[in-house]
């Protein structure tokens, strides 16, 4: 077909892989004949979306859930069939603690979202002390900031709810999604919705406590989603879903195959023809292009077409960890020393475990019932130093957390190392005004676009839908050339 056009998509994550989907989706529904690419270096599809089955046990070497709060994650499965395996996260008196001052604190139900659905539980969790009570209430007194200047997560909630408060939950519970450091993150790229309430409501608590009030008086049709959600049998079954689906559409997948160099060439003004050579000596042309790769390396191919770009894309920073699963014979275990879902660390508590996850508490089908799966999480910015050590030294780190933290001193029948080496992107101060250096830096090029966890949501419906609007700017792109 002479109208037919051509887009290459780099990186086969659940970014590139969700672009990919998206992108035949809307050039169908545009008119658009489209020919699709995705291509990565590695053997398998799905970048950090990773899930072992060993005999009975179920593990995620990378995430093991995602929000039932952002729809997009919901809707994609919706349309690759998956919605009968979606799983809520098991029924338990307990839901998650905080390891405080030597010992662990029930976190009250809420509390991850700031403010617990019930005062008695959190008065009663001492975790905090009255000062640190009486100082995280003065956020309904404390004066909103009237600033457009960018300010840093402890910053912030500092400001609002005081050390304490901020040291002992807030900070615990952000590390643990973003593995970084909040002294250095953005909370306008981070959590732009804290800064939204303080401008509209004049107090983070008073505005999480008007919106929660506002949400559960809406009535939400289809079944009950908890906070939490995954998929029955571990969640690359979302990929598998997805690469089924894009070879019933025609996408091209390239597995095992690495982009050596970009050039780009002008066929009429304004418009170029994007040039990939594959590390097996051929070359692919695109009318279009989107890397969903991480940015540095989405940094060495474009410093070539402008340097100011790959430059600010090399600022963005990332962070290595690493996760140990462990199996544990339940007997071996004592019911006080494994309740709930998990418990966070703070950073100030100095310990060298980040988190962990009582994973066959949490989430149904993903072990037997003689035996309990943790899955704990060590690194993070700051906290690298860890992960130098060998295998079995980091499995004999990690053991005596748990033993020191929660009693279990049992020796696990099954352990699982997964390191995760330059994978967190960190979105430090400023990060939302170097996107938009980027942007400008790339304008030049019509065609050429980025989409991933670097940017703007490092969780999986973020990524999903920040794929379906490179997507769509594809579409458009593509719709401009046509005419």
């Amino acid at each position: 077909m002479n109208n037919l056009r051509t887009v290459a998509v780099i990186g086969g994550g659940i970014s590139g892989l969700s672009t990919a989907y998206a992108l035949y989706e809307q050039a169908a529904a545009a008119g658009i004949p489209i020919r699709c690419t995705v291509i990565d270096a590695a053997s398998t599809w799905g970048g950090k979306i990773v899930t072992h089955r060993v005999g009975d046990l179920v593990t995620e070497a990378g995430p093991d859930s995602f929000l039932s709060q952002k729809p997009a994650g919901l809707e994609l499965c919706h349309k690759l069939g998956l919605t009968d395996q979606l799983i809520n996260t098991n029924e338990t008196g307990k839901r998650a603690s905080v390891y405080s001052q030597g010992r662990l604190h029930e976190l009250p139900e809420g509390l991850v979202v700031i403010v617990p659905s019930q005062l008695g539980p959190f008065l009663r969790s001492g975790l905090l002390s009255w000062t640190g009570l009486a100082r995280m209430g003065l956020d309904l007194a404390v004066p909103a900031k009237h600033s457009s200047e960018d300010e840093s997560l402890a910053a912030f909630f500092r400001r609002r709810v005081g050390r304490q408060a901020f040291e002992r939950m807030l900070e615990p519970l952000m590390a643990g999604i973003y593995a970084g450091d909040a002294e250095q993150m953005s909370i306008q790229a981070t959590f732009p919705r804290f800064v939204e309430l303080e401008q509209q409501y004049g107090s983070v608590i008073r505005g999480m406590m008007a919106t929660r009030k506002a949400g559960s008086a809406a009535r939400h049709s289809g079944p009950k989603r908890t906070m939490f959600i995954s998929l029955k049998n571990g969640l690359s079954d979302l990929v598998s879903a997805l690469v089924r689906r894009l070879t019933d559409q025609g996408v091209i997948l390239r597995e095992n195959c690495a982009v050596d160099a970009l050039r780009v060439r002008s066929h009429q003004p304004g418009r170029w023809m994007y040039d990939l050579i594959l590390n097996d000596g051929s070359a692919l042309s695109a009318d279009s292009l989107v890397l969903a790769t991480p940015a540095y390396v989405s940094a060495e191919l474009v410093r070539p077409l402008t340097p100011i770009a790959g430059g600010l894309l090399e600022m963005i920073p990332y962070s290595s960890t690493a996760t140990i699963a462990m199996a544990y014979p339940r007997a071996a275990v004592s019911g006080a020393a494994a309740e709930g879902f998990g418990f966070v660390v703070p950073r100030a508590e100095g310990r060298d475990l980040i988190a962990a996850t009582w994973t066959s508490l949490k989430w149904p089908h993903r072990a037997p019932p003689d035996q309990l799966l943790v899955r704990c999480y060590v690194g993070g910015v700051g906290r690298e130093a860890i992960l130098q050590l060998d295998n079995q030294a980091l499995v004999a780190r990690v053991r005596a957390e748990l033993a020191s933290m929660c009693g279990v001193t049992a020796e696990p029948g099954y352990v699982e190392v997964t390191r995760w080496m330059r994978a967190m992107p960190q979105y430090t101060l400023g990060h939302l005004e170097r996107l938009n250096q980027i942007e400008a830096a790339l304008s030049r090029y019509g065609g050429l676009f980025l989409t991933g966890a670097g940017y703007r949501g490092v969780g999986i419906p973020d990524c999903i839908r920040d794929g379906a609007i490179v997507a769509e700017r594809v579409v458009r792109y593509l719709s401009g050339e046509r005419s």
